[in-house]
């Protein structure tokens, strides 16, 4: 059914008594196909306006939409302990590589960024940003579909955390923090036991916590004995979790996060990796409205190739090198 969506209605479309369920021009969306299979539509004989394309559903909606399906399929794994990997193909990972199609990338990141639903989200985000990298370090297509799918069932090892340690939003104890840490290895379990799953993907849930300098965790492996998409996920992994509100924490600032994943270049995080996802980010930044941490807004004009993340802003009449004027930040970008 998932064909429908998108799709726009030239006709009004009624049901048995005469109602009207969605008027002429409607775009079906997860809301709407639910109505109409709930009056029990036939929807292949529905009218479709074929001069238009199928409306362009924004990322946030996708992103709601993917959310919305994900949290269904994790919930049967709570309930049967079994991997739908043919749902999961077919309705959540089409959706994530679609989303990686917006060539505003500060739109996508700012759709992908949890505000609520952190769990849920997350892998959903962390799914769009790992197959974003997979694309700007020209993955195959088949190369990315693995890397995809590896990214959005990452943490599918939560599934078996007790949820007030997971949602609590205070620190965390010792022994607390040690069961977390258990969600790698369940996930592997998890996944390496489940038909179709290569072995990659398996990986990836168990190494997405390794870091480059040995002090990450299940196993504390070291640069080489660390996956490739292991390495892609835990930068996406990271980024999401810094750009987003958490049960503990707020969305960190736009420079910090930068200084952040800079600094993790040089011991956390594969060094190319993080040079290519920074290296686009920043290249996109030019064009965009961005908030200063002074309260200002202005836009970014030039990106300094030896200072990428403190480019030049013109806010009104005036250019603020970000790179020459340390007491200023931008603290945001406006999608």
């Amino acid at each position: 059914m998932k064909r429908f969506l998108g799709r726009r209605v030239k006709q009004d479309v009624v049901n048995s008594y005469g109602l009207v369920l969605l008027p002429a021009q409607s775009v079906i969306g997860s809301e709407e196909l639910e109505l109409l299979q709930m009056h029990r539509i036939d929807l292949f004989t529905i009218i479709f306006d074929v001069a238009a394309e199928p409306a362009k559903v924004s990322s946030e909606t996708q992103m709601q939409q993917v959310v919305q399906n994900t949290k269904a399929l994790f919930h049967s794994i709570q309930l049967t302990k079994k991997i739908p990997l043919l749902e999961i193909r077919e309705e959540v990972i089409p959706a994530v590589q679609q989303m990686t199609e917006n060539p505003n990338v500060f739109q996508l990141f700012e759709a992908v960024r949890a505000k609520d639903d952190y769990t849920h989200q997350h892998n959903i985000g962390v799914g769009v940003l790992a197959t974003l990298i997979g694309k700007w370090m020209n993955l195959s297509a088949k190369e990315l579909t693995t890397l995809s799918l590896a990214a959005t069932l990452h943490d599918v090892g939560k599934l078996r955390i007790p949820s007030e340690i997971l949602n609590k939003p205070g620190k965390l104890s010792r022994e607390e923090y040690e069961i977390i840490k258990r969600h790698s290895l369940y996930g592997y379990e998890m996944l390496k036991d489940t038909v179709g799953v290569g072995p990659r993907v398996a990986a990836v849930a168990l190494q997405h916590h390794e870091r480059e300098d040995g002090t990450g965790y299940p196993n504390g492996l070291k640069n080489g004995d660390i996956d490739m998409y292991s390495k892609i996920v835990a930068v996406a992994d990271v980024f999401h979790a810094m750009t987003s509100k958490r049960p503990y924490h707020e969305p960190k600032p736009f420079h910090e996060v930068l200084g952040e994943m800079q600094n993790g270049k040089f011991g956390e995080f594969d060094p190319e990796i993080v040079s290519v996802f920074l290296n686009n980010i920043t290249r996109h930044l030019v064009g965009n409205q961005v908030v200063l941490s002074d309260g200002r807004q202005g836009e970014v004009v030039y990106i300094n190739p030896h200072d990428a993340g403190n480019p030049l802003v013109k806010v009104g009449d005036e250019f603020i090198d970000l790179s020459k004027d340390r007491e200023i930040h931008i603290q945001s970008v406006i999608a």
